[in-house]
């Protein structure tokens, strides 16, 4: 495995492309643009940050159009997780995220108990004030109403609502992305973001259940 050493620019520059001409004729022509400036480097990345955060996954960069009225065939953005953290790669620039994203029915009723616990909902309180002031913001998929038994003035009512709990950050293309500050960009903000993952894997955990 080759050491990375940042995403070439022509990475985006075959993103751009994919956008522009998401076809098969094109991504034949530039099959080998994907393997060796997209697919290797984040290999390498995902190798690198291993030992720290555990194995990574590349997801296939083919979309499945089965169920979907957009039936173009490619994905155009590299995506890859390892554990609780996302990362992402495309024209727009890198996209990088943790926390919990669509769980399953045991997951969110778990995730809400503790939301509204006094002492582990004061704690996800505090590392989401946090990881605000380090220039993370906090998504997911938010109702626009409290669930189902818990009271509307709920001191922590704005989390009860999120049916997902993600914390991220963009950088848009600039020259870093090129060279290995990236590994550090990425390893520093997975760092930050990790009390976050640690609070879902203590008050959430696994489940057996599909996801939603």
């Amino acid at each position: 495995m080759n050491r990375f050493g940042g995403f070439p620019e022509r990475a985006l520059i075959f993103f751009e492309g994919l956008e522009a001409d998401n076809s098969k004729p094109y991504w034949t022509d530039n099959r080998a643009v994907y393997e060796r400036d997209v697919r290797a480097p984040m290999l390498a990345l995902l190798a690198e940050l291993e030992d720290e955060f555990g194995p990574g996954k590349l997801f296939r960069p083919y979309r499945d159009v089965r169920f979907s009225r957009d039936k173009t065939p490619y994905k155009t953005n590299a995506a890859a997780t390892v554990g609780d953290y996302y990362l992402s790669l495309s024209a727009d620039g890198l996209f990088l995220g943790g926390g919990i994203y669509h769980p399953a029915p045991d997951q969110l009723d778990r995730m809400r108990r503790a939301v509204a616990d006094d002492v582990q909902g004061a704690a996800l309180e505090r590392i989401v004030a946090d990881l605000g002031m380090a220039g993370f913001e906090i998504s997911g998929d938010v109702m626009t109403r409290p669930p189902r038994g818990y009271p509307p003035d709920h001191p922590r009512v704005e989390l009860l609502k999120h049916r997902s709990l993600v914390g991220h950050r963009h950088w848009e293309p600039v020259g870093w992305l090129h060279t290995r500050t990236a590994l550090t960009r990425i390893r520093e903000s997975w760092r930050r973001l990790t009390p976050l993952a640690e609070w879902v894997r203590s008050n959430v955990g696994e489940s057996d259940q599909p996801r939603r």
